[in-house]
C-alpha cells in the first residue's frame, strides 16, 4: 500500500530529501510547500526555490504561502487527508491544526543531534563551535520549534576539510536515508520515540551579520578558522586589511608569529594573520568586494599586492 505525504521544504537539503522521497515507491508526494519566491542577485530577479523547481518537474502540485496559519491554502493542505506530513529545511512554523491533520504522523527531519542545535542554522553552528560529531534527528512534530519527541537518529562524524557546503551535502543523503528507514517502521508501528532531554538543549538560530566578522585581536587560530568553516560557502566571514575588504572562505592554521591582529607572513603564495592565541591563520580562499572568489596567490598577484606585514586586520 502506498502512503501519501505532503512534504514542506525549501533549502537544497530539503530537496535531496523530496528527491528520495519521489523515488520510494512505497510513498506518493501529493503535495509540496515551499516558500515563496525571493528576489535574488542585483537585478533582484524572482528565484523559485530548489523545492519548487523539483517539484514542477515532477508535476506535484506546489504551495508557496507567505504565511501558511488561516492561509486558503492550508485549508486545501488538511483537506487532502495526507497519510504523512514530513518537514526539512522549511522555514516556516507548521500551525498546529495542519500538523493534525495527518492521518500516522506529521514529522520533521533535522541536521542535529537533538535536543542540540534546534533552530535555524544547526549545521553551521556544529562548526562554528567546533564540534567533531554531527547528524540527522527525525522527530514528531509539535507547536513548539524542534521540540517533539526523537523517532530515529544517525550520527556522522565532521571531518577536518568540512564547511558548511560540504556538510549540507552530506547530511541532506544521511536524512534522505534515514527517512526513507524510518517511514516504513511507522507505518508498522515498529518505532520507540523518545522524549527529549530539556537540560541539554542548545539554540542554533539564524546567522547574524554581526558573527561574520573576524576578530583576530580577541579569537584564536583554531575559534576563527571554526568560523570561517561554518559560514562557508555563504555568507561568508569577513574583514578588513588596511583598506582592504574581504571575505575569507578557507584557512588553515599555522605557528606562533607576529603581531596579535596584523600581517605576519606576506609572499608571493602566503598570507597569514596573528590571532589572539598567538598563533596565524594562513588564509587560503578570499573575495575581494565586487570579485569573484579566489586562492590567496591570485589576491596576492592582484589587489593584495599593496598589503605589507604589520598591517592590521579589523572588523568591517
Amino acid at each position: 500500500m502506498t502512503n501519501s505525504v505532503i512534504f514542506f521544504g525549501t533549502s537544497d537539503f530539503s530537496r535531496a530529501v523530496l528527491q528520495g522521497l519521489i523515488a520510494d515507491d512505497d510513498f506518493e508526494v501529493i503535495a509540496v510547500v515551499s516558500q515563496p519566491d525571493r528576489p535574488v542577485g542585483r537585478k533582484k530577479l524572482l528565484q523559485p526555490t530548489k523545492i519548487k523547481q523539483l517539484a514542477l518537474e515532477y508535476r506535484i502540485p506546489i504551495f508557496q504561502p507567505e504565511k501558511l496559519s488561516r492561509s486558503e491554502e492550508m485549508d486545501r493542505l488538511i483537506s487532502m487527508q495526507a497519510d504523512f506530513l514530513v518537514t526539512a529545511a522549511f522555514g516556516q512554523f507548521v500551525p498546529s491544526k495542519l500538523l493534525k491533520s495527518a492521518k500516522i504522523a506529521s514529522i520533521n527531519v533535522h541536521a542535529s543531534l537533538l535536543p542540540k542545535y534546534r533552530g535555524a542554522a544547526p549545521i553551521n553552528w556544529a562548526l562554528i563551535n567546533g564540534d567533531k560529531e554531527t547528524g540527522v534527528s527525525i522527530m514528531y512534530m509539535v507547536k513548539e520549534m524542534d521540540a517533539g519527541d526523537i523517532i530515529s537518529v544517525k550520527k556522522m562524524p565532521i571531518e577536518e576539510n568540512d564547511n558548511a557546503g560540504s556538510l549540507f551535502e552530506k547530511l541532506a543523503v544521511v536524512g534522505r536515508d534515514l527517512l526513507l528507514k524510518t517511514m516504513p517502521k511507522m507505518v508498522s508501528g515498529d518505532i520507540s520515540p523518545i522524549q527529549q532531554d530539556e537540560e541539554k538543549i542548545t539554540l542554533a538560530p539564524k546567522i547574524d551579520y554581526k558573527l561574520t566578522e573576524l576578530d583576530f585581536y580577541h579569537q584564536k587560530a583554531e575559534k576563527i578558522v571554526d568560523l570561517i568553516r561554518g559560514l562557508s560557502p555563504k555568507p561568508g566571514a569577513s574583514l578588513q586589511i588596511a583598506d582592504e575588504k574581504i571575505k575569507v572562505f578557507k584557512a588553515k592554521i599555522g605557528p606562533c608569529q607576529g603581531e596579535v591582529g596584523s600581517i605576519a607572513i606576506k609572499s608571493k603564495h602566503d598570507l597569514a594573520i596573528t590571532a589572539a592565541d598567538g598563533r596565524t591563520v594562513f588564509l587560503q580562499e578570499i573575495q575581494p568586494i565586487g570579485k569573484k572568489i579566489m586562492d590567496v596567490s591570485s589576491f596576492l598577484n592582484g589587489t593584495g599586492q599593496k598589503l605589507h606585514v604589520g598591517n592590521m586586520a579589523n572588523r568591517i
